[in-house]
């Protein structure tokens, strides 16, 4: 019965032991083909660490051993812990591969950690590690302004009052000891406009701009524009420069059709007083006026006063009456009647 019973364990011992086997085998055979490519590339990478990647750090093994590859054929030295460490902290190691083959390829200083930092730093934006190195190559031309914005052309005005239009083409290529952390393109059109509208402005006559625009450029280049940014500033070209709107002419009629409805403000409001006073000076007349009668009506109180104290006789009474008959008679004699002409 023990017997039996041995055996039985030593079965499944052996089943056991097959089935392990089977597993290990399973798992090399699926990580054979890239633990191979990496050995005969001279990029060697531990079968364990392999295995750890894919099933401890749920790390695409492929893609770090691959990038591997790149870095030791180009001769640059990197170790799987530092691609590791990059693709989890959301790096593009193939991009930034490339980036530093192609740094070595032109001569131009950059190690692993300062393409890191510029492919962390460019991470969500139209433009990588592998564009800044390949700028810093090939200068790139940028439009100032830049195409399909608002604007197409920078807008300047001389001190004659002419404006003037002009568009530039600034060459540039990436400065990558200050590419993290600087200001980009947007930064280099601000600056450039800024100063051909500062040159234009500063211009006596709008023609010394149309006959000096190389002006422009040397006076925008000694400005240092490419401080804290990410570009070295090649040249500034002046692509068009073309004459606007006499805007001086334009602000003066302006100013004159403001002055004039100013000055036909104030005549309104002197007319408004003269009509006041106008105004004023008829209710003062009117108020003589019934002062006048007031009192011309107080004369019949007068005479009849006069005749009860004895001031005043029956007779002089007449007399004063047939004085005012004649002047009536006088003055209808002297004013001619309604409706007739005079003869002469």
């Amino acid at each position: 019965m023990n017997t039996i019973l041995a055996l039985e364990l030593i079965d499944i011992g052996y089943i056991v032991a097959a089935i392990a086997l089977l597993v290990i085998v399973v798992i090399v055979l699926s990580f054979l083909s890239v633990w191979l490519k990496a050995f005969s590339s001279g990029a060697p990478v531990s079968m364990w660490n392999l295995v750890a990647m894919r099933y401890l750090r749920k790390l695409p093994y492929s893609v770090i051993v691959d990038a591997r590859i790149m870095a030791v054929k180009a001769g640059i030295e990197i170790s799987v812990n530092e691609f590791e460490t990059h693709y989890m902290a959301g790096g593009d190691i193939i991009q930034t591969v490339q980036g530093l083959i192609n740094a070595q390829k032109a001569g131009i200083p950059l190690d692993f950690n300062s393409a890191c930092a510029i492919d962390l730093a460019t991470k969500g934006t139209e433009k990588s590690v592998l564009e800044a190195v390949r700028t810093s190559i090939n200068p790139k031309v940028i439009d100032c302004p830049a195409v399909g914005g608002n604007r197409a052309t920078i807008d300047g005005v001389a001190k004659d009052g002419i404006q003037v239009k002009a568009r530039a083409r600034v060459t540039v290529r990436s400065n990558l000891e200050h590419y993290v952390g600087s200001a980009q393109e947007e930064t280099i059109i601000a600056r450039v406009g800024e100063g051909i509208v500062t040159t234009i402005g500063s211009a006596e006559t709008y023609k010394w701009v149309l006959e000096n625009p190389d002006s422009i450029s040397k006076n925008v280049l000694q400005r240092g524009l490419d401080t804290g940014t990410a570009f070295e500033i090649l040249s500034i070209d002046i692509a068009d420069i073309d004459v606007g709107d006499n805007v001086g002419a334009e602000l003066q009629v302006a100013q004159a059709e403001a002055n004039k409805n100013m000055a036909q403000a104030q005549a309104e409001i002197r007319r408004a007083a003269a009509i006041a006073v106008e105004a004023e000076m008829r209710a003062r007349v009117e108020e003589m006026q019934a002062k006048v009668v007031e009192a011309e009506a107080q004369v019949p109180l007068a005479m009849a006063e006069a005749f009860r104290s004895g001031n005043l006789g029956i007779m002089d009474y007449y007399r004063m009456r047939n004085i005012e008959s004649d002047t009536e008679m006088r003055k209808s004699i002297s004013e001619p009647e309604k409706g007739t002409q005079d003869p002469t």
